[in-house]
């Protein structure tokens, strides 16, 4: 027994939906490889095309999935050999003329995305035309659209082409209207699985000088007609014409093949099929006495409830199948009986049934022309083990456009995971059955990128792979139909399931986007005002457009702040967070590290002071789909000034430090927690690749006397960075080594999750301290929290996938009592020496850390003989790599 290949829709709910122009950056250029500029084609295998998505003005429009066309003519005007356009469910009111070609091994496609979320409908206007021409072209296929005109137009046109397929068409013509026509030289040409509603003219005719053409799998409310166009082959259609002839072959059409029909031209107006008034006019197949030498018909299935001939051949009408035989060697299989044909109505696309105990089923000729293996619904060619098999072949395919199968027998459940060995992006969707079919997928919605793939199959069932568009929690719904997505209110969603997927790190020499004192990316040299902000585009960065970068990391510096107060780094397009990202007082220059998501091509710096200040950003680097893997570490000094003959940095050098004993030979860049103490004058500190010169960009500012950390994230150069002292003073320095970035293949294998900024903790309210008092950690004391994840599964444990391995955090200190550190470390682990942020009495301090999770939790420890009040503001987390 054969399953049932039910049609599969798999629509990812997260990693696609960002429907934003980018806009031009400041200080980051585009280059070489970036996305097309508006207006321009996307490369690629796919075009898009969305009446509710598009771009205003439609000029914008490039094909992506971030900028889709407008019109489906829009793309056809761009198309290239190999491209799909998926035009997305809507109604589209247009002629669509296809005059680019694809080639025989690259053809190009136009698909409609039908699905859960609807239908596709292309409608010429008023004015007339074919809604869709083709004329003249070659390798093209038009798939799954509803098809309608008005007044004369016929709906589809192929005109002198080669090569074309129009498949799962629904087409319905105005009265007396044919709904495809192929003519001209046409050869090639392949008319399948479609719906062609009643008109009183032909659903199909092809016509005189057409070769070659194959109409199969099809299901009429009326005829078909070829007229001089030999060899075409006519295969399992299903007709219904009222009364009316239903294959009809004229002129001089010889070797015509028609096998595996169904035809009732029989009376429906009541019950049960009748005979018509008028039986002359309603022969089920005819042909020509011109086109009789070297056509075959065979395996077809006539209902004779009409009265009217089962076949006119040549200048003979047979009304008895036997007679029929015994003139023309011809129809040995064929069948005269009721089919017991069952309509159904679909929302926006019909069809016509069978009954499980039709003499259609498991009756056809496997080895038809044209006749493939799966049916107008989508299901494939199946087995109903209560019927013998009399068919060739397997013996068990149908008759007719439908084929009749074992009822829905798949699990409830999907799993969703990484793909093990694949991209950081790549997930696979497993579903919950087995059987030796593939499954085939269909459907879709504009921001839900669906392949048209099928699932392949496994051993312990079907698996379908993807790659999703954004790091974060994947999630994937998966629906099955019967009916090839006809009746929407019956869809049978199967459960979907999530996974969580990281990008990967690209670090950059040190660049500066930002700083209003300039007018640097701001376009203007005036502070933020008061609980105002300041918007930086970011539309690119080294060619790489937005919509593919998930997470910028800065160095942000508050400088000259008239009053005490924070900035806030979040995503434009987002509502303002409570977390802040550096805290400042009057006229500190302050830096800190930040990673914060890039979800609509700009980020937002929020000045939370009653006072103005100005801002700087240098960019460190961003994740996305491709660059380096992270590896943490338990924290490592790996510089000290203090210690040794070398001495404090004198004014305006630099200094090398070779961390290739702690890194891999391929390591491309390094977290580094870098301390200034002791410094004799104010100045800043940059930290860049060693070997490389020094750049514009800072890292940490600081004023005489003042000890003061910053995160670091700093590109290598053969293991080795290099720390530059710019100030007139002399100042010592602390490095330690809190990760790297490399390759999956030296270790680096854990991927970032941006989630954030967010706020996780905070003593002084209790936010994330359910298991403490509220207030201020006691002298040498420790606090813990947990990092929250995309999947809200506060008690994740780090030993389980997908939850954090490490996070990304701002620690603050406020209203400390005494001078003191904070150290953070991973839950259950040993307290390391090195510190996150160094403070003093009455003054409040931050520093962006990565640490280390354990259990799902993180340690804070209060190093000082005071007390102090903790703010704990997650950025996102590093997930372990797929096992």
């Amino acid at each position: 027994m054969r399953r049932r290949l039910w049609s599969i829709v798999v629509v990812p709910l997260v990693g696609g939906v960002g429907l934003v122009a980018p806009t031009t950056p400041a200080g980051a250029a585009p280059a070489a490889g970036q996305a097309p500029a508006a207006g321009q084609a996307a490369a690629g295998s796919e075009l898009y095309v969305s009446r509710t998505y598009c771009p205003y003005p439609a000029s914008a429009a490039d094909g992506t999935v971030d900028r889709p066309y407008c019109t489906v003519s829009a793309a056809a005007a761009v198309a290239q050999p190999g491209q799909t356009v998926l035009v997305q469910a809507g109604s589209y009111v247009e002629k669509v003329a296809i005059t680019r070609s694809g080639t025989s091994g690259a053809p190009i496609t136009f698909r409609a995305v039908n699905g859960p979320q609807g239908f596709v409908t292309l409608s010429a206007p008023a004015s007339g035309g074919s809604a869709f021409s083709l004329s003249g072209v070659h390798d093209v296929t038009v798939e799954g659209f509803s098809v309608r005109t008005s007044g004369s137009a016929e709906p589809v046109l192929i005109d002198g082409s080669t090569r074309v397929t129009v498949d799962e068409l629904t087409v319905r013509p105005p009265a007396g209207v044919v709904g495809v026509r192929v003519t001209g030289a046409s050869s090639d040409v392949t008319v399948s699985r479609g719906w062609f509603g009643a008109s009183g003219a032909p659903g199909v005719a092809v016509g005189a000088g057409v070769t070659g053409a194959v109409v199969t799998g099809n299901q009429f409310r009326g005829g078909l007609t070829v007229t001089d166009a030999p060899g075409t082959a006519i295969t399992g259609n299903t007709l219904v014409t009222g009364c009316t002839s239903g294959i009809t072959v004229t002129g001089a059409s010889p070797g015509v093949d028609i096998r595996n029909n169904i035809v009732q031209a029989a009376d429906l107006s009541g019950s049960m099929p009748a005979a018509c008034d008028d039986p002359t006019a309603a022969t089920a197949i005819a042909l020509s006495a011109a086109s009789v030498g070297q056509s075959v018909a065979d395996y077809n299935l006539i209902d004779p409830a009409s009265g009217g001939a089962l076949y006119a051949w040549g200048d003979t009408s047979h009304t008895e199948l036997a007679a029929f035989r015994a003139a023309t060697g011809q129809g040995a299989h064929d069948i005269a009986a009721d089919p017991k044909l069952k309509p159904q109505q679909g929302t926006e696309r019909p069809w016509i049934d069978l009954d499980r105990t039709s003499p259609a089923v498991d009756s056809a000729d496997a080895g038809a022309v044209g006749s493939g293996p799966l049916d107008l619904l989508g299901n494939s060619r199946a087995d109903v083990p209560e019927v013998p098999n009399t068919g060739t072949g397997s013996g068990y395919r149908d008759r007719g456009a439908v084929e009749i199968a074992s009822p829905w027998t798949g699990g409830d459940t999907v799993t969703v995971s990484r793909k093990v060995g694949g991209g950081p992006y790549d997930i696979v969707t497993r579903l919950p059955w087995t059987g030796s079919w593939p499954v085939e997928t269909t459907g879709g919605t504009f921001g839900y990128h669906l392949t048209g793939d099928r699932f392949v199959q496994v051993a312990g069932g079907p698996v379908h792979e993807q790659t999703v568009r954004r790091a974060g929690q994947a999630c994937v719904r998966v629906y099955a139909s019967g009916n090839g997505y006809r009746v929407i209110p019956e869809f049978n969603p199967v459960r979907g399931g999530c996974t969580v997927v990281g990008a990967r790190y690209n670090p950059v020499t040190p660049t500066r986007l930002l700083d209003t004192r300039s007018g640097i990316g701001a376009g203007t040299s005036v502070p933020v005002g008061p609980n105002s902000e300041v918007l930086l585009p970011v539309s690119s960065i080294g060619g790489v457009p937005a919509a593919s970068i998930d997470a910028v990391v800065l160095n942000v510096t508050a400088t000259q702040p008239t009053t005490a107060g924070f900035l806030t780094v979040y995503p434009d397009g987002t509502t303002v967070p409570s977390a802040s990202s550096v805290n400042y007082v009057a006229n500190e220059t302050v830096p800190n590290l930040v990673t914060v998501p890039l979800t609509s091509g700009g980020i937002r710096f929020r000045n939370s002071s009653s006072g103005t200040v100005h801002v700087i950003a240098d960019l460190q680097g961003w994740y996305g789909a491709n660059g380096s893997g992270f590896k943490p570490l338990t924290p490592v000094r790996v510089a000290d000034s203090r210690e040794g003959t070398t001495g404090p940095y004198l004014p305006d050098t630099s200094r090398q430090i070779d961390l290739s004993s702690k890194i891999p030979t391929d390591a491309t860049a390094a977290i580094l927690n870098v301390t200034v103490t002791a410094p004799t004058a104010a100045g800043v500190l940059k930290v860049y690749p060693g070997g490389s010169l020094v750049p514009v960009a800072s890292n940490l500012n600081f004023v005489a006397g003042q000890t003061i950390p910053n995160l670091v994230m700093v590109p290598v150069i053969n293991g080795k960075v290099n720390i530059y002292n710019q100030s007139s003073g002399t100042v010592h320095v602390i490095a330690d080594l809190a990760g790297w970035f490399g390759s999956t293949a030296s270790g680096a294998d854990q991927t970032y999750v941006p989630y954030g900024p967010r706020r996780v903790a905070d003593t002084r309210d209790g936010t994330g301290l359910s298991y403490r008092p509220v207030g201020p950690v006691a002298p040498n004391s420790s606090i813990g929290f947990n990092p929250e994840n995309v999947q809200l599964n506060r008690s994740c444990a780090s030993a389980v996938l997908q939850c954090p391995t490490a996070v990304v955090v701002n620690l603050t200190v406020t209203g400390p009592t005494t001078a003191g550190v904070l150290i953070g470390y991973p839950y259950s682990k040993p307290r390391p020496t090195a510190s996150n942020v160094n403070f003093v009495a009455g003054e409040t301090a931050s520093n962006m850390a990565v640490i280390g999770v354990e259990l799902g939790a993180v340690t804070l420890y209060n190093a000082s003989s005071g007390s102090t009040d903790v703010i704990v503001d997650q950025a996102g987390y590093f997930i372990a790599a797929a096992s």
